[in-house]
């Protein structure tokens, strides 16, 4: 990592959880949640800043951050600059992949159950010996027709 500014505590914390675990889905979404929540509040500060008059309250423009985000959009807030309209389409785009991660991560909780549960079941594994008897005895029939020959 040489020639690379060094990370903050938080940095290298997070780093030494994702090179151990590695980025698990619950961990991806939980990451993308907070950055979110985050985002909320900084973007609902900005959109306040950019066009007064639309969002008259720092408030307003969290309110209006959350409808974005969870692709809720009221309508009862819209950005009227052309500044405003840029950051509602990125919070529309960060919004959907919010939702996209969160649900890999309880797609990948429910594959994860089937997984378990197919491992542990007796008849899984009795037909995972039968498969693999199947296929020697495959093995052994083409290896003696190439001997017969």
């Amino acid at each position: 990592m040489e020639g690379q500014p060094p990370l903050r505590p938080l940095g290298r914390r997070f780093q030494r959880r994702v090179e151990r675990k590695g980025l698990r889905p619950r961990f991806a979404a939980y990451v993308i949640v907070v950055f979110w929540a985050i985002g909320v509040v900084v973007f609902g500060i900005v959109e306040r800043l950019v066009d007064p008059n639309t969002f008259d309250n720092v408030w307003l423009g969290m309110w209006w951050a959350i409808q974005t985000v969870t692709t809720v959009g009221y309508g009862d807030v819209v950005p009227g600059s052309t500044a405003g309209k840029v950051i509602a389409g990125f919070m529309m785009l960060g919004g959907l992949s919010l939702f996209a991660v969160v649900t890999g991560a309880i797609t990948s909780a429910f594959v994860a159950q089937a997984q378990r549960q197919m491992a542990s079941d007796p008849m899984i594994q009795k037909l995972a010996e039968l498969t693999a008897e199947l296929k020697a005895l495959k093995a052994d029939i083409a290896r003696l027709d190439r001997k017969g020959e």
